[in-house]
């Protein structure tokens, strides 16, 4: 009997314990001093690089939308931040945002001022027919009263841009090197730093391009690698004309032949044969710097060699180009190679044009044959081209009126021969 009064009793409170879950609201247990966390959506890490991973890819006609689930829900402010700037506040977003990639910072803070925040990329990727702005290589650093280029899709539609808010209506669309891009020259007073750019048609519709760093400091893009030492040297990029003096090794280079805000020319110093360090100093008295492996830095090392400088500068090669192009071809003539011994080696130094689609080299004799041992090289990034000069090519070049270097979509900046 006790057994049966056990058992109808311990049914009773069961009901009465599921009787009043069922009927009660659920209800939160942490409280004002409790640490707040984001439970959901759960964000990746960072990627191995340390860049901050992508948490929404989109097209530009849909919202970036997202929805957090907090704790403690009751005493939390949120606020979230597109490009370090305040957007909205509450735990949800839903906004547009023109095509490019943004960095999205949300923070999640208790009344007691104890906080935390999870980040990362908004990818808003441009429609179809959509003008759009590539990033090539050094091109998105541009500087105040420069002219500066953009390499893209659809970019013919484009009639003005935006840096910033600043409006630039001076546009000019051209696809003459085989690559449509578009050139604008950089207002002297455009503030410096990172800048939204904004890309704007014919009837007044904008759209997104990504960032430029506007930048007073000097930049040296090409021509800081190699060089013949007591040679001629030619460097170019962006705001040289600020540079007050390179040193190499324990040289210092105060004078210069020629100097621009593109380019600038002077006389290597003699050096033994070797690796120097490189620096530069500004007007100003801060740093030159140098685009070295898509990284900007304040020194790069040069290769100081004795081999022979036939020429040196900053040459444009396409051979999509209409003849009588001056940058159809490179050329050197006959009369360099009259006195020059077989077996000797003609080194081509050559740097990428980023905006063009692909990268071809050929040398050839003065009437487009190629030189015999050569071939059509393609190339992806700068370096040289080595060409032996067997009495068979030299024989070539007088017969065929000296040396071509063809190609598409390179630089040549300096050739030597050893």
């Amino acid at each position: 009997m006790k057994a049966i009064f056990r058992i109808l009793f311990a049914m009773s409170l069961s009901g009465t314990l599921l009787f009043s879950c069922s009927e009660e609201e659920p209800f939160s247990t942490a409280g004002p001093n409790d640490e707040p966390h984001i439970l959901s959506p759960v964000f990746p890490d960072r990627n191995d690089d340390g860049s901050l991973p992508v948490v929404a890819n989109i097209n530009r006609d849909a919202n970036f939308s997202m929805t957090l689930t907090v704790t403690p829900s009751e005493y939390t402010d949120v606020v979230w931040y597109i490009d370090g700037n305040e957007v909205t506040q509450g735990n949800s977003i839903d906004m547009a945002l023109p095509a490019g990639s943004y960095n999205m910072k949300v923070t999640v803070t208790t009344v007691e001022g104890k906080s935390t925040f999870r980040e990362g990329i908004v990818q808003v990727n441009p429609l179809d027919g959509d003008p759009w702005a590539t990033e090539q290589s050094f091109e998105r650093i541009i500087a105040p009263g420069n002219e500066a280029v953009l390499y893209g899709d659809n970019l013919d539609k484009v009639k003005s841009l935006k840096i910033g808010e600043m409006v630039i209506d001076d546009v000019n669309f051209s696809s003459d090197t085989g690559t449509p891009h578009i050139t604008y020259l950089v207002p002297e007073n455009v503030a410096e730093g990172e800048q939204r750019l904004t890309l704007i048609d014919a009837e007044g519709n904008e759209y997104g391009a990504n960032k430029v760093t506007v930048s007073s400091t000097s930049l040296v893009t090409s021509g800081a690698d190699r060089i013949t030492s007591a040679a001629a040297w030619t460097m170019t990029g962006i705001n040289l004309d600020k540079i007050a003096s390179f040193t190499i090794g324990d040289k210092t280079i105060t004078e210069f032949t020629e100097q621009t805000a593109t380019e600038i020319l002077f006389t290597c110093p003699e050096l033994a044969d070797g690796e120097y360090t490189l620096t530069g100093t500004m007007n100003d008295g801060n740093a030159v710097t140098f685009y070295i492996n898509k990284e900007i830095v304040q020194q790069a090392t040069v290769t100081v060699s004795s081999e022979q400088t036939l020429w040196s500068g900053h040459h444009y090669v396409s051979w999509d180009l209409p003849d009588g192009d001056p940058n159809k071809t490179f050329s050197l003539g006959k009369e360099l190679f009259s006195g020059v011994t077989a077996g000797a080696v003609l080194s081509v130094h050559y740097s990428i044009e980023p905006g063009d689609e692909y990268h071809q080299i050929q040398p050839t004799s003065g009437w487009w044959t190629p030189l015999p041992g050569t071939t059509k090289t393609d190339v992806s990034a700068d370096g040289i081209l080595e060409v032996v000069l067997t009495q068979e090519v030299l024989d070539m070049i007088q017969a065929e009126d000296g040396f071509l270097c063809t190609g598409h979509g390179f630089y040549v900046d300096f050739i030597t021969i050893k």
